[in-house]
């Protein structure tokens, strides 16, 4: 298989973890408030689909509050968890409607409406670790990506992780050949169904609040998820394997509606981007600890085999894989690509200033 310059690109960044990049390819590249009288309290109706002490419902929680004392009461945040007022294939539709102001979608969900450069996030192995990941939402490359969602009636606040994800199934999953034949829940994602397909398996779209049924049913064999979806959306009580292959990333942009955003006064509007800013570190703080406490307690619970790939057997995994990128790098966009190896040549750079002199990298 010949390889673009782009994929050639993704398998050294994933495998010794860093890739140089010449220039930033962006630089070559480039309804209303709620029901009430203006002086009234203006409702935020946050909906999401994940449980209440996963990462993102944590945060939720935390922005509540710090929006509810930034504005002295003058706005209240409605959490709605669990997808109580719609499943994660109907939210997006209802913010645009203005049935509800605030949600937080995962990012694959944007392909779905048409932003396909979104998908960036859901390439196999695109960053290596979550700093780089950071420095790209939060770089010039997210802010791209926010103003896309613009023509679509939508505002981007900011990125929240849940965290590297992981195959399960009721088999064992230690080369790519055992994914063979599987059928496995994905989100919504031309991506992940390419993904699953260049693995053998058969790609099942399935809302989150539907595949604890359909697993324990034998609708689906298996699924990728972080840990901390995977422990607290049970599915360790019928799902025998966990791969800890890190080869994908969840993620979520909260995001309001339009109209509603800018309907705001500019001095609300701030003391609410400020509580996001906020709820933004403490989400980013508390996911890989989420991750870690939930992988412990999968363990604990002893109904699941945790199976750990081995370098060789993730670069191998990683291998396979690199046809997703010949079929998508056009879709998505190669600088959007190329911005991940800028974004770890700056990070590479920053630690060998910050190295004593006389200690090389070691590009690990």
């Amino acid at each position: 298989m010949k390889l673009s310059t782009a994929m050639v690109f993704v398998l050294s960044l994933g495998v010794s973890g860093f890739a140089l990049a010449a220039e930033d390819p962006f630089d070559a590249a480039q309804d209303g408030l709620s029901a009430g009288h203006p002086e009234g309290e203006i409702i935020i109706k946050f909906s999401h689909a994940a449980a209440p002490d996963t990462p993102k419902g944590q945060a939720a929680e935390r922005f509540k509050q710090l929006a509810e004392q930034s504005t002295n009461g003058q706005v209240r945040v409605e959490i709605y968890p669990n997808g109580q007022l719609y499943n994660d294939s109907e939210e997006i539709e209802a913010l645009r409607n203005g049935a509800v102001q605030m949600l937080a979608p995962s990012l694959s969900k944007f392909g779905q409406i048409g932003v396909r450069e979104f998908e960036l996030f859901d390439l196999p192995y695109i960053f290596p670790n979550r700093e780089i990941l950071h420095r790209v939402m939060d770089g010039e490359a997210g802010k791209s990506l926010f103003r896309k969602l613009s023509a679509k009636g939508l505002t981007g606040l900011a990125y929240w992780d849940n965290g590297f994800k992981q195959m399960s199934s009721n088999r064992a999953m230690h080369k790519v050949t055992d994914l063979t034949g599987l059928t496995m829940r994905i989100q919504s994602s031309k991506v992940l169904e390419a993904q699953m397909r260049t693995l053998g398996a058969h790609p099942q779209t399935m809302a989150l609040s539907e595949v604890y049924s359909a697993m324990q049913q034998g609708i689906v064999d298996g699924g990728e998820n972080p840990v901390s979806n995977f422990y607290t959306q049970k599915m360790h009580e019928v799902q025998k394997h966990l791969t800890i292959s890190n080869h994908g990333y969840l993620g979520y942009a909260v995001i309001v509606n339009k109209k509603f955003w800018e309907d705001l006064p500019a001095d609300m509007r701030d003391a609410l981007t400020q509580s996001m800013n906020e709820a933004t570190l403490f989400e980013r703080d508390i996911a890989q600890k989420e991750n870690d406490d939930a992988l412990n307690k999968v363990i604990a619970a002893n109904t699941t085999e945790v199976y750990v790939l081995s370098p060789r057997e993730r670069t191998a995994w990683h291998q396979a894989l690199l046809p997703v990128y010949q079929e998508f790098e056009n879709v998505i966009g190669k600088y959007l690509i190329r911005s991940v190896g800028y974004a770890a040549a700056q990070v590479k750079k920053e630690q060998d200033a910050a190295r004593p002199k006389g200690k090389s990298s070691t590009n690990k």
